[in-house]
């Protein structure tokens, strides 16, 4: 009985050695990794970036084609004499003028 607890004492620091290396090893490296972590959610990659403006500039397009398209069958509700849709074609104009400017254009060469 005695034996087998020196043979144990002796052999657990060489079994064990390996996970208590490792375990120190990520004692050691945790406030790096969260730190490094931390830093990764707190910014934002210029491609992230240019992404979301992307998806927001497409957005814009497509609520100015929405506009456009009401636009255009109100004003020919206009000219048939529909006072109320020359109205709403106005409000509309109005929003489209104001969505045009946040638009950027493609310039031509």
């Amino acid at each position: 009985m005695r034996l087998q607890i020196v043979i144990l004492a002796i052999a657990a620091p060489l079994l064990l050695g390996g996970c208590l290396a490792k375990a120190v090893a990520e004692v050691a490296t945790a406030p790096v990794r969260l730190a490094s972590s931390a830093v990764d959610v707190a910014t934002t990659s210029q491609s992230e970036a240019d992404e979301t403006r992307g998806r927001e500039i497409r957005r814009r397009e497509e609520e100015l084609g929405k506009l456009e398209r009401e636009y255009a069958m109100l004003v020919e509700d206009c000219d048939q004499g529909n006072d109320q849709a020359c109205r709403e074609a106005i409000a509309v104009r109005r929003e489209m003028d104001a969505l045009i400017p946040t638009i950027p254009m493609e310039q031509e060469d």
